[in-house]
C-alpha cells in the first residue's frame, strides 16, 4: 500500500504532466518552464525536481502519453476494416496518423523535436508505448511481405513509417520540398501501393 507521501508524489507527477501537455498543445515544447509549471501546479520549483529529474523528463512523460493517444487513434481507425487488403489498411492507418498530426500539431512535433537516441536511458514504459504503435503496423506489413522474417518485418515497418512520416512532416510544415497539403493523402496512397506491390525483397 502506497504511503501518503508516495500518493502526493504521484498526484503531483500527474498534475505536472497534465499542465505540461496543455502547454505543449497550446504553445509548443519551448513553453515548458519550471517556474510556469510550479505556478500552475501550486508547488515550489524544487518540488518539480523531486518528481522529475529535469524538464526533459517532463516532456518525455507527455510524449509517452501522446504516443498512447496516437496509437489508440490509429487503432480506432482500423475498426471495421478487417476485410480490407493489407495495403489499404496501411493507408487507413497512415490517414489516421495524418489526422492526429493535423489536429495536435505541437504535441505531435514534440514527439520528434525532443532529441532521443537509442544510446540514451529511455524509460521502459516509453519504449513500450512506441512499440505498441509499431505493432499495429506490423500485422499488415507481414501480410504484404510474407517471405520476410520477424526482424525484417520490423525493419520494413519502420521504413514505411519513416516514409509516411516524412511526407506528413514536409506537408504540414509547408517545407520548400513541395509537398502540397491537398495532395498529402494521394502521395501516401501512391507510396504505400507502390512499395507493397513488391512482395519479395
Amino acid at each position: 500500500m502506497a504511503s501518503k507521501a508516495e500518493e502526493r508524489r504521484t498526484a503531483l507527477r500527474d498534475t505536472l504532466i497534465d499542465i505540461a501537455e496543455k502547454q505543449i498543445e497550446a504553445e509548443g515544447m519551448a513553453a515548458i518552464k519550471a517556474r510556469t509549471l510550479a505556478t500552475k501546479a501550486g508547488c515550489s520549483v524544487g518540488a518539480i525536481y523531486n518528481v522529475f529529474g529535469d524538464l526533459e523528463d517532463v516532456i518525455v512523460a507527455v510524449n509517452g502519453r501522446t504516443f498512447g493517444k496516437l496509437g489508440r487513434h490509429v487503432a480506432q481507425a482500423l475498426q471495421g476494416k478487417d476485410g480490407l487488403p493489407a495495403t489499404e489498411r496501411l493507408i487507413v492507418m497512415s490517414y489516421a496518423y495524418l489526422d492526429y498530426a493535423s489536429q495536435h500539431p505541437l504535441l505531435w512535433s514534440a514527439l520528434f523535436d525532443l532529441r532521443m537516441s537509442t544510446d540514451m536511458d529511455v524509460p521502459a514504459w516509453y519504449i513500450k508505448e512506441l512499440g505498441q504503435l509499431f505493432s499495429v503496423i506490423d500485422g499488415p506489413v507481414r501480410e504484404c511481405f510474407p517471405d520476410l522474417d520477424a526482424d525484417n518485418v520490423r525493419l520494413m515497418t519502420r521504413a514505411l513509417f519513416s516514409s509516411v512520416h516524412g511526407i506528413i512532416m514536409l506537408g504540414l510544415e509547408n517545407r520548400i520540398s513541395g509537398v502540397p497539403r491537398d495532395h498529402i493523402h494521394q502521395m501516401i496512397a501512391m507510396l504505400l501501393r507502390s512499395a507493397t506491390r513488391i512482395t519479395k525483397i
